[in-house]
Protein backbone atom coordinates (compact mmCIF):
# COMPACT_ATOMS: atom_id res chain seq x y z
CA UNK A 1 0.00 0.00 0.00
CA UNK A 2 2.89 2.48 1.11
CA UNK A 3 4.75 1.69 -2.20
CA UNK A 4 1.77 2.09 -4.58
CA UNK A 5 1.34 5.77 -2.27
CA UNK A 6 4.98 6.74 -2.88
CA UNK A 7 4.45 5.29 -6.74
CA UNK A 8 2.05 7.91 -7.29
CA UNK A 9 3.39 10.75 -5.71
CA UNK A 10 6.39 9.92 -7.95
CA UNK A 11 4.59 9.81 -11.08
CA UNK A 12 2.89 13.16 -9.90
CA UNK A 13 6.26 15.07 -9.43
CA UNK A 14 7.77 13.74 -12.50
CA UNK A 15 4.31 15.06 -14.75
CA UNK A 16 4.50 18.63 -12.86
CA UNK A 17 8.43 18.05 -13.85
CA UNK A 18 7.69 17.61 -17.54
CA UNK A 19 4.58 20.64 -17.69
CA UNK A 20 6.82 23.12 -16.15
CA UNK A 21 9.84 22.29 -18.43
CA UNK A 22 7.37 22.21 -21.14
CA UNK A 23 6.01 25.93 -20.25
CA UNK A 24 9.71 27.25 -19.95
CA UNK A 25 10.77 25.96 -23.42
CA UNK A 26 7.37 27.67 -24.94
CA UNK A 27 8.13 30.65 -23.16
CA UNK A 28 11.93 30.31 -24.06
CA UNK A 29 10.33 30.14 -28.19
CA UNK A 30 8.71 33.36 -27.96
CA UNK A 31 11.25 35.00 -26.32
CA UNK A 32 8.49 36.47 -23.62
CA UNK A 33 7.27 34.90 -20.16
CA UNK A 34 3.69 35.16 -19.23
CA UNK A 35 4.84 38.03 -16.33
CA UNK A 36 5.74 40.41 -18.95
CA UNK A 37 2.55 39.24 -21.24
CA UNK A 38 0.35 40.38 -18.55
CA UNK A 39 1.88 43.51 -17.69
CA UNK A 40 1.78 44.59 -21.51
CA UNK A 41 -1.77 43.95 -21.75
CA UNK A 42 -2.36 46.46 -18.49
CA UNK A 43 -0.03 49.12 -20.06
CA UNK A 44 -2.13 48.80 -22.72
CA UNK A 45 -5.91 48.90 -20.88
CA UNK A 46 -4.42 51.43 -18.88
CA UNK A 47 -3.68 53.90 -21.96
CA UNK A 48 -7.29 52.89 -23.62
CA UNK A 49 -9.28 54.11 -20.16
CA UNK A 50 -9.70 50.91 -18.50
CA UNK A 51 -11.18 49.20 -21.28
CA UNK A 52 -10.50 45.57 -22.15
CA UNK A 53 -8.36 44.64 -24.93
CA UNK A 54 -7.34 41.77 -27.34
CA UNK A 55 -4.12 41.35 -28.90
CA UNK A 56 -4.19 39.13 -32.62
CA UNK A 57 -1.53 38.29 -35.48
CA UNK A 58 -2.22 40.88 -38.16
CA UNK A 59 -3.73 38.92 -41.54
CA UNK A 60 -1.30 38.81 -44.09
CA UNK A 61 -2.46 41.60 -47.12
CA UNK A 62 -1.20 38.78 -49.51
CA UNK A 63 -5.16 36.61 -48.24
CA UNK A 64 -7.65 37.35 -51.61
CA UNK A 65 -10.15 34.89 -50.16
CA UNK A 66 -13.44 36.61 -51.39
CA UNK A 67 -16.04 35.52 -48.79
CA UNK A 68 -19.29 37.04 -47.39
CA UNK A 69 -20.84 37.31 -44.34
CA UNK A 70 -24.38 35.99 -42.89
CA UNK A 71 -25.39 37.79 -39.79
CA UNK A 72 -26.70 34.83 -38.18
CA UNK A 73 -28.77 36.77 -35.21
CA UNK A 74 -30.39 38.90 -38.01
CA UNK A 75 -31.53 37.03 -40.51
CA UNK A 76 -32.93 34.13 -37.68
CA UNK A 77 -34.62 36.61 -36.40
CA UNK A 78 -36.41 37.79 -39.40
CA UNK A 79 -36.97 34.14 -40.57
CA UNK A 80 -38.80 33.73 -37.11
CA UNK A 81 -40.89 37.29 -38.46
CA UNK A 82 -41.79 34.57 -41.45
CA UNK A 83 -40.34 37.23 -43.21
CA UNK A 84 -38.76 35.67 -46.09
CA UNK A 85 -40.44 33.38 -48.81
CA UNK A 86 -38.77 30.62 -49.73
CA UNK A 87 -38.13 31.56 -53.31
CA UNK A 88 -36.96 34.69 -52.03
CA UNK A 89 -33.99 33.23 -49.48
CA UNK A 90 -33.01 30.57 -52.42
CA UNK A 91 -32.45 33.56 -54.60
CA UNK A 92 -30.13 35.74 -52.07
CA UNK A 93 -28.30 32.49 -51.83
CA UNK A 94 -27.99 32.48 -55.27
CA UNK A 95 -26.58 35.85 -55.51
CA UNK A 96 -23.90 35.21 -52.91
CA UNK A 97 -21.41 34.85 -55.44
CA UNK A 98 -21.71 38.28 -57.68
CA UNK A 99 -21.53 40.58 -54.29
CA UNK A 100 -18.83 43.33 -54.60
CA UNK A 101 -16.51 43.50 -51.53
CA UNK A 102 -17.52 46.30 -49.39
CA UNK A 103 -19.59 47.98 -51.60
CA UNK A 104 -22.21 44.99 -51.39
CA UNK A 105 -23.48 45.65 -54.72
CA UNK A 106 -24.08 42.42 -57.20
CA UNK A 107 -21.73 42.98 -60.11
CA UNK A 108 -20.69 40.63 -63.14
CA UNK A 109 -17.23 39.69 -61.96
CA UNK A 110 -16.07 39.93 -58.22
CA UNK A 111 -12.23 39.20 -59.53
CA UNK A 112 -12.17 42.76 -61.01
CA UNK A 113 -10.75 45.62 -59.32
CA UNK A 114 -13.35 47.81 -60.78
CA UNK A 115 -16.40 45.85 -61.32
CA UNK A 116 -19.70 46.89 -63.25
CA UNK A 117 -22.67 46.20 -61.25
CA UNK A 118 -25.02 43.58 -63.31
CA UNK A 119 -27.96 44.24 -64.89
CA UNK A 120 -31.25 42.27 -63.71
CA UNK A 121 -31.31 40.31 -67.20
CA UNK A 122 -27.52 39.52 -66.82
CA UNK A 123 -28.25 38.67 -63.43
CA UNK A 124 -30.81 36.09 -64.42
CA UNK A 125 -28.46 34.24 -66.99
CA UNK A 126 -25.85 34.08 -64.45
CA UNK A 127 -28.24 32.06 -61.68
CA UNK A 128 -30.38 30.54 -64.13
CA UNK A 129 -33.13 31.56 -64.04
CA UNK A 130 -35.73 33.61 -66.34
CA UNK A 131 -35.89 37.57 -66.04
CA UNK A 132 -38.95 38.20 -65.04
CA UNK A 133 -38.79 35.62 -62.14
CA UNK A 134 -35.86 37.64 -60.82
CA UNK A 135 -37.73 40.79 -61.94
CA UNK A 136 -40.37 39.82 -59.48
CA UNK A 137 -37.75 38.87 -56.50
CA UNK A 138 -36.06 41.93 -56.65
CA UNK A 139 -38.88 44.20 -56.62
CA UNK A 140 -40.06 42.14 -53.54
CA UNK A 141 -37.14 42.19 -51.73
CA UNK A 142 -36.77 46.36 -52.41
CA UNK A 143 -40.54 46.16 -51.08
CA UNK A 144 -38.72 44.07 -47.88
CA UNK A 145 -35.72 46.82 -47.13
CA UNK A 146 -33.05 43.81 -48.21
CA UNK A 147 -32.09 45.11 -51.88
CA UNK A 148 -31.98 48.69 -52.59
CA UNK A 149 -31.59 50.12 -56.15
CA UNK A 150 -29.55 52.71 -57.39
CA UNK A 151 -29.40 54.21 -60.80
CA UNK A 152 -26.21 54.46 -62.01
CA UNK A 153 -24.29 56.33 -65.44
CA UNK A 154 -22.90 52.77 -66.82
CA UNK A 155 -20.91 53.16 -70.18
CA UNK A 156 -22.12 51.49 -72.98
CA UNK A 157 -25.69 50.78 -71.87
CA UNK A 158 -28.71 53.06 -73.74
CA UNK A 159 -30.90 52.49 -71.22
CA UNK A 160 -31.06 53.49 -67.58
CA UNK A 161 -29.30 51.19 -65.66
CA UNK A 162 -29.46 50.63 -62.09
CA UNK A 163 -26.96 48.71 -59.28
CA UNK A 164 -28.22 46.76 -56.88
CA UNK A 165 -27.23 46.32 -52.94
CA UNK A 166 -27.70 44.04 -50.11
CA UNK A 167 -28.31 45.71 -47.01
CA UNK A 168 -25.43 44.41 -44.69
CA UNK A 169 -27.39 44.26 -41.61
CA UNK A 170 -28.18 40.63 -43.51
CA UNK A 171 -25.38 40.28 -45.73
CA UNK A 172 -22.22 42.13 -46.23
CA UNK A 173 -18.96 41.32 -47.86
CA UNK A 174 -16.58 43.26 -46.31
CA UNK A 175 -15.83 44.46 -42.84
CA UNK A 176 -18.24 44.40 -40.46
CA UNK A 177 -16.32 47.00 -38.41
CA UNK A 178 -16.48 48.97 -41.21
CA UNK A 179 -19.51 49.56 -43.13
CA UNK A 180 -18.72 51.44 -46.33
CA UNK A 181 -20.40 55.20 -45.68
CA UNK A 182 -22.24 55.07 -48.70
CA UNK A 183 -24.18 52.03 -48.56
CA UNK A 184 -24.57 52.79 -45.29
CA UNK A 185 -26.81 55.84 -46.47
CA UNK A 186 -28.08 53.91 -49.11
CA UNK A 187 -29.87 52.26 -46.18
CA UNK A 188 -30.75 54.69 -43.87
CA UNK A 189 -33.87 55.14 -44.21
CA UNK A 190 -34.70 51.17 -44.19
CA UNK A 191 -32.71 50.69 -41.33
CA UNK A 192 -34.65 52.81 -39.31
CA UNK A 193 -38.03 51.31 -39.70
CA UNK A 194 -39.35 49.33 -37.22
CA UNK A 195 -38.87 45.53 -38.25
CA UNK A 196 -34.94 46.78 -38.89
CA UNK A 197 -34.60 48.98 -35.75
CA UNK A 198 -35.50 45.76 -33.81
CA UNK A 199 -32.43 43.84 -34.98
CA UNK A 200 -30.53 41.99 -32.12
CA UNK A 201 -27.30 43.32 -33.68
CA UNK A 202 -27.17 46.32 -36.10
CA UNK A 203 -23.90 47.00 -37.91
CA UNK A 204 -25.80 50.37 -40.11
Amino acid sequence: MVNKALQSAENKARLRDFENEREKSKNDFYGVDQEEIDQAIQTVSKAAGGKEVYFGIKKSPKSKVKFVQINQLNLGYLMEKEYFKNEEMKFLFRVMPYIAFRSNCIVEDITKKNAIPITQAELAKKIGSSQPTVNRLIKQLIDKGIIAKAETGREGVSARSYALFLNPNIIYSGDRDDVNETLQMIFKKINIKPLFRNLPEKIC
